[in-house]
């Protein structure tokens, strides 16, 4: 039996002073009492929270999601360092085929032994897209979805595939949505044109989230005078939809953030790095699939600098922009960024602390600077 003593123990509503006993991964006991342990942890004057959960990430210390087994392996483990121990690697849109070949090597990551964290499954992020919202996604290999590939594909193992961001006004009988939701694959609206029918008609058929919300996401347009809901609407009067944003101060300002966090609430909103393998590291320039990209003023850009191109964001640095920028209370950014990417994903084990929920911890300072990272019962390191 192992236990972690701190005086800001994080959970859903507010702090916990007392102890966390774990064994063999799992949580045992949440209390302020003294139980029989062989091994202590003293985070005292350290905060300690659920694992971080980033549901949106195309990569890390210089590694590719859609690269080698090797690659998502150390991706993987790049970001566990900043405090998330579960993670969905992001496929960007290419040829079908070879976009299916990702999600065999992920899926060969998720058994790695080598992973110290939890690969929750792939983040298919296209080619169902809008080619008028592609961002910095390749115009080229956008398609309507096509059945005779998507169908074999997640039938082939769908625990493979986490979640599939596509744009729903071009699944026009919602059957793409559909398909997903009975694969239990979470259908995300994202990169798309959608008006409020189409929006209405994705979440009637399982759509349950908003891809990146702000970026790509189409927006109140008129037609003949008549005002029209885009996705960003809809996305606030559908109540029960979530919405996951980029949380790292650059995609969306404070105010916006504050915005989001007014009207859908911490339990409806999930924070995501969206990070590019250029996070973590030095580099200037860099290329996510066949776009071209740079790095200026602390984000991704295309060449031209039209626009965002993706983050170097990591998962503390979005949880330090929601509190010291956006000044949300700490206990609801984490929530964001555990227990409610958690319930999105269906990760009935994972996002806060509790009896019987997995033992993956991040140990931070007032700064929101990572300490100790514990994933599946193990400390994975120290002062890292």
């Amino acid at each position: 039996m192992k236990r972690i003593r701190s005086d800001k123990i994080i959970l859903e509503n507010g702090i916990f002073d007392g102890f966390i006993y774990f064994e063999d991964g799992k949580i045992t006991a949440l209390t302020d009492k003294e139980l029989p342990f062989s091994e202590e942890y003293d985070m005292t004057g350290f905060y300690v929270s659920a694992g971080f959960i980033d549901i949106h990430t195309h990569g890390g210390g210089g590694y590719r999601f859609e690269g080698s087994v090797d690659e998502i392996v150390n991706g993987c483990n790049f970001h566990l360092n900043h405090g998330t121990t579960s993670i969905c690697p992001t496929i960007s849109a290419d040829a079908f085929d070879t976009m299916a070949a990702s999600v065999e090597r992920v899926r060969a990551a998720m058994s790695d032994p080598r992973i110290k964290g939890t690969v929750i499954g792939t983040h298919l992020e296209g080619p169902y897209l809008s080619k008028t919202q592609a961002g910095a996604q390749c115009p080229a290999h956008i398609t309507e979805p096509i059945e005779k590939d998507y169908l074999p594909l997640i039938e082939k193992d769908p625990t493979a595939i986490a979640r599939w961001s596509y744009a729903p006004e071009n699944d026009k009988d919602g059957r793409f949505a559909k398909a997903l939701s009975e694969h239990g694959i979470v259908a995300s609206a994202g990169h798309t044109d959608a008006i409020y029918p189409d929006m209405l008609r994705a979440f009637e058929n399982g759509c349950a989230l908003v891809t990146h919300l702000y970026s790509c996401t189409s927006t109140i347009t008129r037609d003949h005078g008549f005002r029209r809901l885009g996705v960003i609407e809809s996305a606030y009067l559908l109540d029960d939809i979530y919405v996951e944003i980029i949380c790292d101060g650059k995609h969306l300002p404070p105010e916006l953030i504050k915005l989001i966090y007014k009207i859908k609430g911490a339990d409806r909103i999930a924070l995501i790095t969206d990070s590019l393998a250029l996070a973590g590291t030095e580099q200037t320039h860099g290329k996510m699939q066949h776009t071209e990209f740079i790095i200026e003023d602390g984000v991704c850009k295309l060449m031209d600098r039209s626009a965002f191109a993706g983050s170097i964001a990591t998962a503390d640095r979005l949880v330090r922009v929601a509190v010291k920028e956006a000044g949300i209370p700490l206990h609801d950014a984490i929530k964001m960024i555990t227990a409610t990417p958690a319930r999105i994903m269906k990760l009935h084990s994972k996002g806060i602390i509790s009896p019987d929920m997995d033992a993956d911890f991040a140990v931070f300072d007032e700064n929101i600077a990572i300490k100790n990272v514990f994933a599946k019962g193990n400390l994975i390191g120290s002062e890292l």
